[in-house]
């Protein structure tokens, strides 16, 4: 890897792991709107929610500590899975927001190209499943 995409690759790290983190914080700071996109066939929809939303505080935590940073990028690989059914739910079934700023209707634009989204967010986290350079553990 050129020096150039070692750079890239450390500083994308450091907007991925903060980027995570709020998005696990916000699970619990307005919990209602994520509830709303759990498909109805999981149970306790909050509770999920509230799993989520450490899960992701959790595995960005991670990313940011060098010593864990592979296994939290395999986490944050299979936490991106695991709501990827959210995802889907919402642009199939046209799920209206509600409290959401702006009027809570994603564009269909917003909802299918989250799903496209998804797969980008994957191939990122697994990018960091090896080490950034030769120095870094």
């Amino acid at each position: 890897m050129t020096e150039v995409l070692h750079q890239i690759k450390r500083l994308l790290l450091y907007v991925m792991g903060p980027a995570y983190v709020v998005a696990g914080v916000l699970h619990f700071v307005v919990p209602e709107l994520y509830v709303q996109i759990v498909p109805p066939v999981f149970p306790v929809a909050l509770a999920l929610v509230y799993l989520s939303g450490l899960a992701e505080i959790a595995v960005e935590i991670g990313l940011l500590i060098p010593r864990t940073r592979q296994h939290a990028a395999w986490a944050t690989v299979a936490l991106l899975v695991a709501i990827f059914p959210a995802n889907v739910y919402m642009a199939t079934h046209g799920v209206v927001i509600k409290g959401l700023p702006g009027g809570g209707n994603p564009s269909d634009v917003v909802r299918w190209g989250r799903l496209p989204l998804q797969g980008v967010l994957v191939l990122w986290a697994w990018w960091y499943t090896q080490p950034i350079s030769k120095n870094s553990k």
